[in-house]
C-alpha cells in the first residue's frame, strides 16, 4: 500500500514538475496570440467613401499616388499630424487623411478641401466682449455664431475643423495661433466685426493678411473674391489689406482675419444679425478655400 501511495505521489510530482509549466506556457502563448491578433485587427481599417486620395506625404499639397475605393482594406503602418501611413492590398504604401478614411457618412465629392485641416477663431469671448453695436450687442456673440456656421459648411465638404473656442470663453491671444499649429492645422481663419470711432461712419467688409511668403495674401484674395461673389448686393467690399494683428503676425500658417462688416453701423448691423447674411458668408468661404487650394496643388 505504501508503495502504491509513493508511486502516486511520484506521478503527481512529475505532472506538477513538467506538465504544469507546460500548461501555463501554453496559456500565456494563447493570450499572446489573442492580443497580437487584436492589435493587428486594430491596425486594419476599411475605406467607407469613394475616391479617397492616397498621397506621397502626409499633407494635402503632396503628390497624389492613388485613389481608394469603398471596401478596400488598409493596414496602418504609421501616423503623423492626423494622417495615416498605410499599406494597400497590392502592397503599395502612401498617406491618407485619417478623418476621411474613418468617415462613414457619405461625401458627395472628395476635394483638396476635404483633406485640409482648418482652424477657426471666433474673435473675442468671455470677458473680452469685442466691439458693441449701437444696440449694445456684443461682437463676441456674432463671431461665434458665424464660426459655427462656417464649421458646418466645411465639415459637409469633409474638412477637419478645429474651433479655437466653441463657447463663450476667453482664449489668450498668444495661445490662439499656438493652438492652431499644435493641432496641425493647414489654414487659419479669424472672424471679427469692425467698429468705427464714430457710430454709422463706416461700412463694408475687409479681408486682412500679414505674411506674404507663406500664402496668406493669396488666401485673403481667394476668400475675398468668393465673398464678393456671394454678397454682391449685401455690403461694400473693401478688398484685402495688410493687418498687423497678433493672431496673423505670430502665425506660421496661411492665415487671414475677416472683418465682416461694421457692428456699430446700423446699416451693416441690420445684415450682420441675420442668419441669412451669416449663412451667405459661411457658404462663400469654402469656395474661396477650394480656389486657394487648387492653386497650391502640384
Amino acid at each position: 500500500m505504501d508503495k502504491v501511495k509513493a508511486l502516486g505521489q511520484w506521478v503527481v510530482s512529475r505532472l506538477v514538475h513538467f506538465w504544469l509549466p507546460l500548461a501555463i506556457t501554453g496559456s500565456l502563448l494563447g493570450v499572446a496570440v489573442t492580443v497580437t491578433a487584436i492589435l493587428l485587427y486594430k491596425q486594419q481599417i476599411t475605406v467607407q467613401i469613394a475616391n479617397l486620395p492616397v498621397r506621397e506625404q502626409g499633407k494635402v499639397t503632396a503628390k497624389r499616388v492613388g485613389l481608394l475605393s469603398p471596401g478596400e482594406h488598409l493596414q496602418i503602418i504609421g501616423q503623423k499630424n492626423k494622417w495615416y501611413h498605410v499599406r494597400r492590398e497590392d502592397e503599395s504604401t502612401g498617406w491618407v487623411a485619417s478623418w476621411l478614411v474613418e468617415r462613414k457618412k457619405p461625401l458627395a465629392k472628395v476635394t483638396p478641401l476635404s483633406e485640409t485641416t482648418i482652424a477657426l477663431d471666433a474673435g473675442h469671448g468671455g470677458s473680452d466682449t469685442g466691439a458693441l453695436s449701437n444696440q449694445d450687442q456684443y461682437e463676441k456673440d456674432y463671431t461665434l455664431a458665424l464660426a459655427r456656421r462656417v464649421k458646418t459648411q466645411l465639415e459637409k465638404r469633409g474638412a477637419r475643423v478645429i474651433m479655437i473656442r466653441n463657447q463663450d470663453v476667453l482664449v489668450p491671444l498668444a495661445q490662439i495661433p499656438q493652438q492652431a499649429e499644435a493641432k496641425h492645422a493647414d489654414l487659419f481663419l479669424s472672424f471679427h466685426f469692425d467698429s468705427a470711432p464714430e457710430k454709422n461712419s463706416a461700412s463694408g467688409y475687409t479681408t486682412y493678411y500679414y505674411h506674404q511668403e507663406n500664402g496668406s495674401k493669396e488666401l485673403a484674395n481667394a476668400v475675398n473674391q468668393a465673398l464678393q461673389s456671394r454678397l454682391p448686393n449685401q455690403m461694400h467690399n473693401k478688398g484685402i489689406a495688410f493687418g498687423d494683428y497678433l493672431v496673423l503676425r505670430d502665425n506660421d500658417l496661411p492665415a487671414i482675419l475677416l472683418e465682416n462688416g461694421y457692428i456699430n453701423s446700423d446699416k451693416d448691423f441690420k445684415r450682420i444679425k441675420t442668419s441669412q447674411y451669416q449663412e451667405q458668408i459661411a457658404r462663400a468661404i469654402p469656395l474661396g478655400l477650394d480656389h486657394y487650394l487648387s492653386q497650391q496643388m502640384p
